[in-house]
C-alpha cells in the first residue's frame, strides 16, 4: 500500500484546491466505508445495494486517483495536467452513474442500452489506467488478456474453448454484473480491507509501529544475530498489517538492512532476511494482509476461520526464518546489537503498554463477539484512538488532527488495492462468463492423470509463475479463480487448496527470475538480486514443504481431531531446527555434509503428519528417535570442543 505523509508533500507545488480537493476525496472514501460498516446507511433510512454502494464508492476513487497519482506513477507533486482533470471526472461521473441507475440497468444486461455501456467501457478503461498507475504494466498485460479472451477464445479449439460473447454485452457485463467488477474482491475492499487499513494508519500516527520495533529491537538485540531476529520480527508485524511485501521491504527495509549490515551479516543475507520476513506478513494472523479476507467470501466461511487455519503454517514459516537465521549468526560469528542501541523492555512497556490491547480487542470481536471483520477492526482503531488521547506514546498524544491526518492516508493508501481488485472483478468476470474455470480444471487434473502429487506440483508452478510481478491480492484471486477449484475437484480440502495457492503465489515474490520482494531488498543493500533470491529461497524453505503436506493431511491447519493437531504442530516445530540446522550446516558446531543429509532426513521424517498415509507416525517415531541421537551426538562433540581449551 502507498503510504502518503505531511512531509512528503513539504516541498511540493500542489496548488491548494488540489490539497484540500484530495483531503475531502480521502477522507470522504474513508467516511462512506466506515458508514456502511456501522449500517448508517439503512439507521438514515437509506435502502441501497450493495453494487450502489460499491459503484459510488468507485466513483470517489476514480476522481481521488487521477487527482493525485500522475501518468508516470507515484505521488503528484504539481497541479495536475488538464486531462487527468477529465479522466478523473469521466470516471467520477460513469460510476455514479452506474450508481444512480443500477436498479434500472443491471436487468438489461442482454439488450446493453447504449447509456449504460458508455459508462460500463469508461470504467473498464479506467480501471485499466488506474491498475497501471498504482502497480504497473503486469497486472493490466493479465486482465487485456483475459478481455481479449472473452471476445475471441470462442475460435481456441479444445477444453480451453469459450463460450461466444458479443462485445457490448461482454462489457455490459463486467460492468454492472456481481460476478465482475462489482462483485466480492472491491466488495472487500471497500469494507473490510479500508477497516484494517485505518487502524494500520493509526498505528503509524500513533506510534504503535515505533513501539513494535523498539519491543523487538530491547527483546532480540541482546541474542547472537539480534539485528536479523530484530527484523523478522518487526517486519511480521508490520506485513500482516501492510498486506503489501514490496511495500513492507521498502518501510522496513531501510532500518533493518542496514542494522543487519552492521551486525555482520552480508548484503545478500541481510536482504534475503528482510524479504522472506516481509513476505510471510501476508501469510501472518491475525490481519494477513486484504487476500485472507477475500478468501474467507470466496469460501463463505468467517474471517477467524481463515485466521485459525493459517495460525500453524505461519508460525513454521517464521520459526524456520529465525532458526535460519540464528545459525547462519552462528556459524559466522555474527554477534549481537550494540548495546548503545538496545533499549530497556520495561521503558519500552511503560512508554506503550497499551498497544496490545486494540489487537486484543481486534481478536475478542473476531472470536468472541463473532462481529464482522470490518466492524472488529474500526472496534479496534476506537480503543487505539481513546487509548492514544489518553495516554499516547512517550507522552505524545493522538491529536484531532492527526487523526484527521490518518483518515486521509488510510483513504490515500487504499487507492492501488481498489484498482487491484477492480481488475480481479474483470478476471473474475470472464471466467464465469467464458468457463475457462471449468476448462483449466479440467486441464490440469487430466494432464496430472490421477496422481494428486502431479497436480499439485503443477498448481505449485502454475502459481508461482502467475503471481511474479503481481500486487498480494491480484495473486491470490487470481489464483483462487484458476488453480484452487483444480485441487479442489482432486479432493483437498477447499480451505487447504485455498491456502495452498495464496503460499506459492506468495513465494513468486522471493522465487527467481522475478522475485520482487527479494530484489527491492537486494537493491537496498547493494546485493546481487539473483544471488539475494536464491539465499531468499533457503531461507524461506518451509514455504516450499508445508503446504503440500496440509494439502495431504489439514492436521497443519487446523482440521482433525485435536490430537492429531498437536502432535502434528508440535512434531513439525521440533523438526524445523534439525532440518535448519541441515540446510544451513551448522548446528552446535559446524557440521559435515554426510552429517547435513542425516540431520535433513530426521527432519523431514518429522515434519511428516502422522495422519498422511497409514504407518505415518512410526516414521515419525523414527524421525524422533534419529533426530534425538543426532543431537546427543552433537551436544557430547560440542562439549568436548569446549573442554579442551578449558584444560589448556
Amino acid at each position: 500500500m502507498n503510504d502518503t505523509t505531511d512531509a512528503g508533500h513539504a516541498h511540493d507545488a500542489r496548488p491548494v484546491w488540489l490539497i484540500y480537493a484530495t483531503s475531502i476525496l480521502s477522507v470522504l472514501l474513508v467516511s462512506g466505508a466506515i458508514a456502511y460498516a456501522t449500517n448508517l446507511y439503512g439507521q438514515l433510512g437509506l435502502v441501497i445495494y450493495g453494487e450502489q454502494f460499491v459503484a459510488g464508492m468507485l466513483a470517489i476513487a476514480f476522481l481521488l486517483l487521477f487527482l493525485l497519482i500522475p501518468a508516470k506513477g507515484g505521488r503528484r507533486v504539481s497541479a495536475p495536467p488538464l486531462y487527468d482533470i477529465v479522466l478523473g471526472l469521466l470516471g467520477f461521473g460513469a460510476a455514479m452513474y452506474m450508481a444512480v441507475y443500477f436498479t434500472d440497468l443491471g436487468t438489461m444486461m442482454f439488450f446493453a442500452p447504449a447509456d449504460g455501456l458508455i459508462a460500463s467501457i469508461l470504467v473498464i478503461v479506467l480501471s485499466l489506467e488506474g491498475i497501471r498507475r498504482t502497480t504497473g504494466w503486469a497486472l493490466v498485460i493479465i486482465v487485456t488478456s483475459f478481455i481479449l479472451y472473452g471476445l475471441f477464445g470462442d475460435n481456441i479449439p479444445g477444453a480451453l474453448q469459450a463460450r461466444p460473447s458479443q462485445a457490448p454485452q461482454l462489457a455490459f457485463y463486467l460492468g454492472f454484473d456481481s460476478n465482475a467488477i462489482l462483485g466480492t474482491p472491491i466488495m472487500v475492499a471497500f469494507t473490510i480491507v479500508i477497516a484494517f487499513v485505518i487502524f494500520g494508519a493509526l498505528l503509524q500516527a500513533t506510534g504503535g509501529s515505533n513501539f513494535f520495533t523498539d519491543l523487538a529491537l530491547a527483546l532480540m538485540g541482546r541474542y547472537r544475530g539480534g539485528s536479523a531476529k530484530i527484523a523478522v520480527v518487526g517486519s511480521a508485524l508490520f506485513g500482516s498489517i501492510s498486506g503489501s511485501a514490496v511495500a513492507n521491504v521498502v518501510a522496513t527495509g531501510v532500518v533493518t538492512i542496514p542494522m543487519m549490515r552492521r551486525g555482520g551479516y552480508p548484503p545478500h543475507q541481510a536482504a534475503a532476511i528482510e524479504a522472506v520476513a516481509s513476505t510471510g506478513g501476508s501469510l501472518m494472523p491475525p490481519v494477513m494482509g486484504a487476500a485472507a479476507f477475500v478468501m474467507a467470501e470466496f469460501l463463505q466461511v468467517s474471517y477467524g476461520a481463515v485466521m485459525l487455519a493459517a495460525l500453524i503454517p505461519a508460525v513454521l514459516y517464521y520459526a524456520v526464518l529465525f532458526i535460519v537465521s540464528d545459525l547462519e549468526a552462528a556459524r559466522s560469528g555474527i554477534t549481537r546489537v550494540e548495546e548503545a542501541l538496545i533499549p530497556r523492555a520495561r521503558n519500552v512497556m511503560r512508554a506503550g503498554w497499551f498497544f496490545p490491547i486494540p489487537f486484543a480487542v481486534l481478536i475478542y470481536a473476531l472470536f468472541w463477539l463473532n462481529l464482522r471483520a470490518e466492524e472488529s477492526a474500526l472496534w479496534a482503531s476506537a480503543s487505539l484512538i481513546v487509548l492514544s488521547m489518553i495516554f499516547g506514546y512517550k507522552g505524545d498524544r493522538l491529536t484531532p488532527y492527526r487523526l484527521y491526518q490518518s483518515l486521509r492516508q488510510a483513504g490515500e493508501g487504499v487507492l492501488d488495492i481498489v484498482m487491484i481488485c477492480c481488475g480481479a472483478g474483470v478476471v473474475i468476470g470472464i471466467l464465469a462468463i467464458s468457463g475457462l474455470g471449468f476448462g483449466l480444471t479440467l486441464t490440469l487434473v487430466t494432464i496430472a492423470g490421477k496422481s494428486l502429487i502431479m497436480l499439485l506440483l503443477l498448481c505449485a508452478i502454475v502459481s508461482i509463475i502467475l503471481g511474479m510481478g503481481m500486487p498480494t491480492i491480484g495473486v491470490y484471486v487470481l489464483l483462487a479463480a484458476l488453480v484452487a477449484p483444480a485441487m479442489v475437484e482432486a479432493g483437498v480440502t477447499p480451505m487447504a487448496a485455498h491456502l495452498f495457492v495464496l503460499y506459492f503465489g506468495m513465494m513468486s515474490f522471493i522465487t527467481p527470475p522475478v522475485a520482487v520482494a527479494a530484489f527491492a531488498a537486494a537493491s537496498i543493500a547493494k546485493a546481487d538480486p539473483f544471488r539475494t533470491g536464491f539465499t531468499s529461497m533457503r531461507f524461506g524453505w518451509i514455504a516450499y514443504i508445508v503446504p503440500f503436506l496440509f494439502a495431504y493431511s489439514p492436521s497443519l491447519i487446523m482440521v482433525g481431531s485435536w490430537s492429531h493437531i498437536l502432535l502434528d504442530a508440535s512434531t513439525a516445530l521440533a523438526s524445523i531446527w534439525i532440518i535448519s540446522a541441515g540446510v544451513v550446516g551448522y548446528g552446535l558446531r559446524p557440521i559435515s555434509i554426510p552429517e547435513r543429509i542425516a540431520f535433513a532426513i530426521a527432519g523431514f521424517m518429522m515434519l511428516i503428519p502422522s495422519s498422511l498415509f497409514a504407518g505415518a507416525i512410526w516414521v515419525v517415531a523414527t524421525g524422533v528417535l534419529a533426530s534425538t541421537l543426532l543431537m546427543g551426538r552433537e551436544l557430547t562433540i560440542w562439549r568436548k570442543q569446549r573442554a579442551i581449551p578449558a584444560a589448556a
